[in-house]
């Protein structure tokens, strides 16, 4: 039986959010409509996991959407060279995690990020001897519970979990089905997850209590 564990990216495997701050707040201030605009890093930080429309109807709210994307983009754009040459801030124990799970479990990656997010995350850390494949809402444009599944799909699993760290996440393990394990230390809430980790060397004995 083939399983997977599928992660979730930003509050989960790593912390962007200091650097999100200051490359969106610089990058909008170029722009008429979002110029004097400065995002705080509670507000950042509660857009971690959405997508790019959502975050344009939260920054940008009466902008045309077409604008939205665009400056979206520019901000997308910025964010990805701040990455590749500088990272985020891993949480603890991460690769050590990924080693132990690597012994009896296929790794993937599945993100509401943009198209190259997950890919310059795992080319950054070299860790392309863990993950074997990943998907994101910018590739796709599809939902996170339709990546999910079209991950599982791909990649011929028979059983799969999802490890993610906001009640979007939860929902959409939901509507994938595939159970759903809580990343505590991250960015949001969960309702009723099958398990809960409050860091990532809990995960391999979360996966033993619920039989994975």
């Amino acid at each position: 039986m083939k399983k997977g564990i599928i992660f979730d990216m930003d509050g989960t495997l790593w912390d962007t959010t200091p650097l999100l701050l200051e490359v969106w707040n610089r990058v909008m201030q170029g722009y008429e409509e979002t110029k004097g605009k400065f995002l705080s890093l509670e507000e950042i930080r509660g857009l971690m996991g959405k997508t790019m429309y959502e975050i344009g109807e939260a920054v940008m709210p009466g902008v045309e959407t077409e604008r939205q994307e665009e400056i979206f983009n520019g901000c997308i754009d910025a964010e990805d060279e701040a990455l590749i040459q500088q990272g985020g801030s891993l949480y603890p124990g991460l690769e050590d995690t990924l080693k132990l799970l690597q012994k009896n479990y296929h790794l993937y990656i599945v993100s509401n990020g943009q198209e190259n997010y997950a890919h310059n995350f795992i080319e950054f850390y070299h860790f392309e001897k863990y993950f074997e494949d990943e998907e994101t809402f910018g590739r796709t444009l599809k939902s996170k519970a339709e990546n999910i599944k079209l991950l599982v799909e791909r990649n011929g699993l028979d059983e799969a979990v999802y490890v993610g760290d906001t009640r979007q996440d939860e929902t959409s393990a939901e509507e994938a089905g595939v159970k759903f394990i809580y990343a505590s230390y991250g960015f949001g809430e969960a309702l009723k997850p099958d398990e809960t980790i409050g860091g990532l060397g809990e995960l391999p004995r979360a996966l033993e209590r619920i039989g994975f």
